[in-house]
């Protein structure tokens, strides 16, 4: 628990710090973000530092294709910040830790993300001064996933604290959703329900691709010169 609220603690003052910086000053709160992300990886066994990696690859690649491509969100500055890779891969490691700490109550932390995605999704099509029936679309994913999947405690930590984040970037002006999906005219919130379940997906890449990608770094390696007789190994 300690480790996740250290994590939300920096989040929640870079996202503040953010609205009221320069295009290069952004720049230094990237390079102080990835600095951060290795502290908070070091600890970690060598599995999970494997997974941080494919959330960052997987992430990027989303922000890429849904802010500077589509326009379905803005970052403020109109780009794509220097520290969204790295804190995407701290908001995993916030969620897991969340999920590790509560273990215990792990059904609980289930049915509390549950609810929450669920409520969420009710009220933006209902009551939200903004109709959310593109966030909607998501929420069955994320509930889908709590059920069946065996991660669900991970899924349901790490939708908790993207959910707060998306809250308060969207209050404070770090990024801004579309009212609708460009090109598709469903009416989006801002923040949409069901942008937390779509982290989901970010996790899935994490648990398939980070045993492959352990497996293939000794291939990588370069193999180790065999002795020439005659000869002694410094």
């Amino acid at each position: 628990m300690t480790r996740a609220t250290i994590i939300a603690a920096y989040l929640a003052a870079l996202l503040a710090v953010d609205t009221q910086v320069t295009l290069h000053e952004q720049f230094a709160l990237g390079a102080l973000t990835w600095i951060a992300l290795v502290l908070a990886a070091r600890t970690l066994p060598v599995e999970r530092r494997a997974q941080v990696a494919v959330v960052i690859c997987a992430a990027t690649l989303a922000e890429l294709t849904g802010s500077i491509l589509w326009g379905v969100y803005t970052y403020r500055l109109h780009n794509l910040p220097t520290f969204v890779p790295p804190a995407h891969g701290l908001v995993f490691i916030a969620g897991l830790s969340l999920s590790d700490s509560l273990r215990r109550h792990a059904r609980l932390l289930v049915v509390a993300a549950a609810l929450g995605a669920t409520t969420w999704g009710v009220l933006g099509l209902t009551v939200l001064p903004r109709t959310d029936a593109a966030g909607a679309l998501g929420v069955p994913l994320l509930l889908a996933f709590l059920w069946r999947s065996r991660a669900r405690a991970a899924y349901a930590g790490v939708f908790l604290v993207v959910a707060c984040l998306e809250l308060y970037g969207t209050a404070i002006g770090t990024w801004r959703w579309a009212a609708e999906l460009p090109g598709l005219g469903i009416p989006d919130g801002n923040p949409p329900s069901g942008v937390a379940s779509g982290y989901v997906w970010f996790d899935v890449m994490a648990l398939l691709f980070a045993p492959r990608l352990l497996a293939l770094l000794p291939r990588l390696r370069p193999l180790r010169p065999r002795p020439v007789p005659g000869t002694s190994q410094v």
